[in-house]
């Protein structure tokens, strides 16, 4: 009751036993301190970070479940930089991990790199938040770690928008999202930067990209991440 009052997240005796016992323990101690803004006890968090690596004998699927709520019940990108200093995501998204650190031009992001920017974007997120438009917002920049280039005028991600849609399949794939799921997924990552081209596009396009299914989650995307 003392924890609850101070807003901390602690577990019940040894932190390493309890973590031992079910490593997805590690996850929930994440989303409970993002989702009501607690603090995680240091021994608790230090347990966490000794064991995080263990955390891939988790099944994908409790993994993908746990994540899924963290994205979709508020405070998500709190919930995915706990992940990172818990050293929770690179085992289990070393894709989203890869961000850090990747610069991008400041004339268009003056918020700072990719894993910035996307931290910001899970928090602009409606509430509550559909499954697929949330993982495609954690995924729509997903293609830039690895086509990052300092070109002579700017830095530039040529292709990330084709990359990422591989990458988001594989991601899918990898934590056993149905097909449905997938294609929602993989098509908001595709088509997030059509936006900036609508003034210009023929009246037929412009009406079958309007059209497109679940056209509600596109334009949520793309106002969340201007």
């Amino acid at each position: 009751d003392r924890d609850l009052e101070a807003g901390i997240i602690r577990t019940i005796g040894d932190p390493e036993q309890r973590f031992g016992e079910d490593k997805l323990r590690m996850l929930r101690a994440v989303r409970f301190a993002a989702r009501f803004e607690y603090r995680i006890e240091p021994d608790t968090f230090a347990a966490m970070q000794k064991l995080a690596e263990q955390i891939v004998v988790v099944s994908r699927e409790r993994v993908r479940d746990e994540l899924t709520r963290m994205l979709t019940e508020g405070h998500a990108g709190r919930a995915f930089l706990l992940l990172d200093q818990s050293g929770l995501l690179h085992p289990i998204l070393p894709e989203i991990s890869a961000m850090k650190g990747v610069e991008q031009p400041p004339e268009f992001h003056p918020e700072g790199d990719v894993f910035v920017h996307t931290l910001l974007l899970l928090d602009n997120l409606p509430q509550p938040c559909p499954l697929t438009l949330a993982w495609g917002a954690l995924l729509h920049d997903v293609g830039k770690p690895p086509t990052f280039r300092v070109a002579p005028d700017r830095i530039r991600f040529d292709n990330h928008v084709n990359v990422g849609v591989k990458m988001a399949k594989e991601i899918c794939r990898r934590l056993r999202f149905s097909n449905d799921q997938t294609e929602q997924i993989l098509a908001l990552v595709d088509n997030r930067m059509r936006f900036g081209h609508a003034t210009r596009m023929k009246e037929s396009t412009l009406k079958k990209f309007l059209r497109m299914p679940g056209f509600d989650e596109h334009l949520a995307l793309h106002r969340a991440d201007c």
